[in-house]
């Protein structure tokens, strides 16, 4: 078992939390946490953040700034749900197309239902598929994003790869994801937060904490900041940055296509 964060050079494709796993090991691993937690998506997020998440995706929406005309598509990766495909069509007043794609059918569902209900299925498609082999042809998006889905990827450099692949001349990559607290005393009790709390509070309230338990696991193993920027910048990506939230218990990344 290994709690040291992985780097640029990898680690995330075989690990499932703190646990080693083998080659082609970890993604059914994963889609079996997603299953179990897609009808509580939001509350998982809830704990996970303390609430904050949804400033952090605000923010995120207006960093990438959708313009409100016609024909610009966007595609949005491991977010079955629709968070974050529901606010840039809402930014864009409705003018803006996403898709929607995440390898998990579950969570694909409860984004479907979800779309109904707020009446924007017409700007909406629902596509199940890996992100690491995505069904759409090059240059295809204006915008390719990703909300705390990145580090569930077990090739996260094949990831990055497929999202530069898609995505137009010009086009804007953006991810959140959990990160390196860098805040002295914050970074202490968010993890004892995290690693204490989270599993029991979830257990209690679903009645399973083992989900919960990997989610916090995969968290502390993700690549800090700089090493994830340079992963994006080895995909191909130019004017890589990053914003940090909350002293950096998430962050925020941009790279272009140029």
């Amino acid at each position: 078992m290994s709690v040291e964060r992985t780097t640029a050079r990898g680690g995330m494709e075989t690990s499932y939390g703190f646990r080693q796993v083998g080659a082609g090991e970890k993604q059914p691993l994963v889609n079996e946490v997603f299953h179990k937690v897609a009808n509580r998506y939001d509350l998982m997020n809830d704990l996970m953040s303390a609430g904050m998440h949804r400033i952090w995706k605000d923010a995120m929406i207006a960093w990438l700034n959708p313009p409100k005309r016609p024909g610009w598509k966007g595609l949005d990766v491991a977010g079955g749900t629709g968070d974050i495909a529901f606010r840039i069509i809402e930014a864009s007043r409705r003018n803006a197309h996403e898709t929607v794609l995440d390898i998990n059918g579950s969570m694909l569902q409860v984004g479907r239902e979800r779309a109904e209900k707020k009446g924007l299925s017409p700007y909406l498609d629902f596509v199940e598929a890996n992100a690491e082999e995505l069904p759409f042809a090059d240059s295809t998006f204006d915008a390719y994003t990703i909300a705390f889905g990145i580090r569930n990827v077990p090739r996260i450099d094949v990831a990055l790869s497929e999202a530069f692949r898609v995505l137009k001349p010009g086009g804007r990559f953006l991810c959140l994801e959990f990160s390196d607290v860098d805040m002295p005393l914050l970074d202490r009790f968010y993890e004892a937060w995290s690693f204490n709390a989270i599993p029991k509070i979830g257990e209690m309230v679903t009645g399973d904490g083992e989900p919960y338990a990997y989610l916090v696991e995969s968290i502390r193993k993700f690549p800090d900041q700089n090493n994830f920027a340079e992963m994006i910048s080895s995909a191909g990506f130019e004017r890589v940055s990053f914003r940090n939230y909350s002293g950096g218990i998430a962050a925020l990344h941009s790279g272009w296509k140029l």
